[in-house]
């Protein structure tokens, strides 16, 4: 098993165990939760953290990271390689609160281009922090949204020549948004430690509420009872690919997932992990 399966598979172990389990109103499903989750990898010693433990979709969190960057809130790029945000679309085929457009146009500053030119110029410096949740408008009954953050903050710092990510989620299905999520800002962390010339150091991952739905349980069991012998996952990535993700490059997603798909041997998949609206 990868240093990430060990992590994750204990985390679901712990929420299985100890969760409290209670309603929750607006889905209608009961969840086992724990509050204040937080595990950390160090990707260049440890490897990136993929799931291998069962098989799960990696072009998805790559093709997102991508849009991210880009800053857009039009989702045409990012619906030639899934269709997951979907359900969440405005009639014109936007994403009213889609992350990248809030990391690079929103609050009146490009986030994400600020920290870059922040750590060039400073790399001690510790305020590297973008944010997405919108205090104004998202949540406490504001603006009725089809979607509001979940990932709402992160922060990037680099000690001793390694640039760190630190990431925190206000709420996390643990059987699918939370690889999910790890994927992705693994990723992001990659893409700036490549942009500004420095090594991938700890990626931290921070949950305020950590949920499985009752229609996960058996999925969950399942994933606790499994193990492998897949060693951890050390990708080469393609150079340059934050400006050429800004270009929109059309070949970059293709050449990250084939990065990994070389070293990616998951399990088989866990019937029954359906997507809770």
């Amino acid at each position: 098993m990868t240093t990430f399966d060990t992590i994750y598979q204990n985390i679901i172990k712990k929420i299985m165990k100890e969760g409290i389990e209670e309603l929750n109103e607006r889905t209608g499903h009961k969840t086992r939760s724990l509050p204040g989750i937080t595990f950390q990898i160090d990707l260049e010693k440890e490897g990136f953290p993929i799931l291998t433990l069962r098989k799960n979709p990696i072009k998805s969190p790559i093709a997102e990271q991508v849009w991210f960057i880009q800053g857009e809130k039009n989702t045409d790029f990012l619906r030639k390689y899934t269709k997951m945000w979907d359900e969440f679309l405005e009639e014109d085929g936007t994403l009213t609160s889609a992350y990248g457009y809030r990391w690079r146009h929103y609050f009146e500053r490009d986030q994400l281009g600020k920290l870059i030119e922040l750590l060039q110029k400073d790399p001690s410096s510790r305020h590297g922090v973008v944010i997405t949740w919108d205090p104004k408008d998202d949540g406490y009954g504001g603006t009725p949204k089809k979607n509001v953050p979940c990932p709402y903050t992160f922060t990037v710092n680099i000690i001793g020549g390694r640039l760190n990510l630190h990431n925190i989620i206000r709420s996390n299905d643990m059987m699918l948004g939370c690889p999910f999520d790890v994927f992705g800002f693994s990723l992001l962390m990659y893409i700036l430690a490549q942009k500004l010339n420095v090594r991938p150091g700890m990626y931290t991952h921070t949950i305020s509420n950590a949920h499985i739905y009752d229609t996960h349980y058996e999925g969950a069991k399942e994933l606790i009872s499994r193990t492998n012998t897949h060693e951890n996952i050390f990708p080469k990535l393609p150079e340059n690919i934050f400006n050429r993700a800004e270009k929109k490059d059309e070949q970059l997603v293709d050449e990250i997932y084939q990065s990994f798909s070389s070293y990616f041997k998951p399990n088989e998949p866990i019937i029954g992990l359906d997507i809770i609206k």
